[in-house]
């Protein structure tokens, strides 16, 4: 980055494929978020290539490699727009689309919150242009910012913390939705809560701006390595509280 003293990454080499879900895990400053915002192309390396099909994402259109995508990120955004808008972010003129948002409100795991509401899908968000409207918690808004996500068509999901918000039933429950509505697709997600990593078929664990290791948990797990001992930290605090 601009100013910075050394480079964000370094040594990053693996292969992911067509079909896996991956995950991403690390401390703070690791260089988890900087690795998928080169997948996504937002940056280019400044060394090294990233291939998508074996071929250099630099020799891409952008836009033709971004419509293959579906993204959610832990700084989502909502608008004050109806609900079903914001999650397709056009107008709902079908009812191919409206059958296309309850499938992903049920599969980001908000259709008990908006089916409760009072015109359900049509209801806006916010009430800065409609005194009818209504707020949701951090947590609701992200399962809308995720239901976006399964509306898609798309190859590649890379997902940046999206259970940020979420307490973890809920966490659990979307990532259940998660594996089950990206069956056959490509899933990069960052997780800080390494009990979410454990359902991945790879994990990738970053560690100072490098690749440290990679492999499914029960391998990671026994070669006693740097994840194994974030896991068995994570894990003592969770056993701790249930203990007291």
């Amino acid at each position: 980055y601009p100013s910075a003293k050394k480079p964000s990454l370094t040594n990053v080499n693996l292969k992911i494929n067509k079909g896996e879900t991956v995950a991403v895990v690390g401390q703070n400053g690791a260089g988890k978020t900087t690795f998928v915002k080169l997948l996504l192309r937002f940056y280019d390396p400044d060394e090294g290539t990233i291939l998508y099909n074996g071929t250099d994402i630099r020799e891409y259109d952008i836009a033709s490699i971004r419509n293959r995508l579906a993204t959610v990120f832990q700084d989502y955004k909502v608008f004050a727009l109806s609900v079903g808008e914001n999650i397709i972010c056009r107008e709902v003129d079908s009812e191919k689309d409206k059958e296309k948002i309850t499938n992903s409100l049920k599969n980001s795991g908000a259709y008990d919150c908006v089916n409760a509401l009072p015109q359900k899908e049509e209801t806006v968000l916010t009430r800065e242009f409609d005194e009818k409207g209504t707020g949701l918690s951090g947590g609701e808004q992200q399962k809308i910012a995720a239901a976006r996500m399964f509306a898609r068509e798309f190859d590649l999901a890379i997902l940046d913390e999206p259970s940020s918000a979420l307490d973890p039933v809920a966490e659990s429950k979307m990532y259940d939705n998660l594996m089950e509505g990206t069956k056959d697709k490509t899933v990069i997600y960052i997780s800080h809560r390494l009990s979410s990593a454990t359902r991945s078929d790879i994990i990738l664990v970053f560690n100072k701006g490098t690749l440290e290791e990679i492999g499914s948990h029960e391998e990671l797990i026994k070669n006693d390595g740097y994840y194994c001992e974030m896991f068995t930290l994570q894990a003592s605090g969770y056993k701790g509280g249930v203990a007291e």
